[in-house]
Formats: structure tokens, C-alpha cells, sequence
């Protein structure tokens, strides 16, 4: 299977204000809000989504429905994964890794050298996709401050071949 793609699924960039879309928007804060206080909950809101260094990703089924979400922030030569969020229905099928396989895709064509995310420490699903793929823990960066809920995690976009 090519990178970014997965069984019935197409991934583009889109609108993150379509009017299908924001419902998986809207999930992903209140689960987030579910498990961690408003301090450590970073998502950014629709109209930085739609900024021009942004890539807002979103997976389609054979049937137009969106599964999933992810933005790419990008900051020179490095940038920040960001609202990775698969709907419930469709977990375990590997759209979370097809996502973020995408992500890398447009890091690379947009010259980025680093990717960096920041995912809550009770996120569990979401710590093991990053560290499967070559993310390791970092210090906080840019505008982020340490927090005992927050893992920071970075990764080249092109890893060493061992």
C-alpha cells in the first residue's frame, strides 16, 4: 500500500470548516477535554487551521465520509503534527498511521527536516503510533511550556536507515 493511503480511504487537504468535517473536530476536543483540564489542551482553533503554512488533512471512505483528520503546522524547517483524529467507528484499520504517513509526505515537499507533536501522557493509542515511527521524546518547543500531561516528541522527517 503507498504511503498515505489506506484500504477505501483517500486523504487530501481540505477545508477543516467543512460542515462534515468540523463534527470530527468538535469529537476530538471533547475527548481531549474528557481527559485532560483546559491548561493542557492545545488544539488549535479553525481559523489558525486554515492559515497558508497549514496542511488540514482529512481520510474519505469509498463513500465520501470523512474517518479522520490531521494538520500539518509548518514553521521554517520544522513542523508540527497536529488534530490527528480518527472516529470511533473507524479505529484499528490503520487510518491513524495512513494519516500520518500523509503528514510526513507534505512535511518532505514542503522542505521540512523535523516534525514535532505534543500528545497528553493518557493518550496511549497515540504514543505508540508516534514511537512506532520513529518519534522520541524532546524538550517542549515553540510557544508550549513543560506539563506533567504533555509529551513532546520529534522526529526528521527523513530518519537514518539503520
Amino acid at each position: 500500500m503507498p504511503l498515505g493511503t489506506a484500504k477505501g480511504i483517500a486523504i487530501a487537504v481540505e477545508d477543516p470548516g467543512g460542515a462534515d468535517v468540523l463534527p470530527l473536530l468538535v469529537d476530538g476536543e471533547a475527548h481531549s477535554a474528557s481527559l485532560y483540564p483546559a491548561e493542557s489542551n492545545h488544539h488549535l482553533p479553525l481559523d489558525a487551521l486554515r492559515a497558508p503554512n497549514v496542511r488540514f488533512l482529512v481520510a474519505r471512505d469509498d463513500q465520501g465520509r470523512p474517518q479522520a483528520t490531521g494538520a500539518l503546522v509548518i514553521a521554517g524547517d520544522w513542523a508540527e503534527v497536529k488534530r490527528m483524529w480518527v472516529v470511533e467507528a473507524a479505529r484499528g484499520r490503520g487510518l491513524s498511521r495512513a494519516m500520518l504517513d500523509r503528514l510526513v509526505e507534505e512535511a518532505r515537499a514542503a522542505g521540512v527536516r523535523t516534525l514535532r507533536l505534543e500528545t497528553g501522557t493518557a493518550s496511549h493509542a497515540a504514543l505508540g503510533l508516534y514511537a512506532a515511527v520513529g518519534f522520541v521524546e524532546c524538550p517542549p518547543f515553540a510557544e508550549y511550556r513543560p506539563d506533567p500531561l504533555s509529551v513532546f516528541m520529534e522526529r526528521a522527517v527523513d530518519p537514518p536507515h539503520g
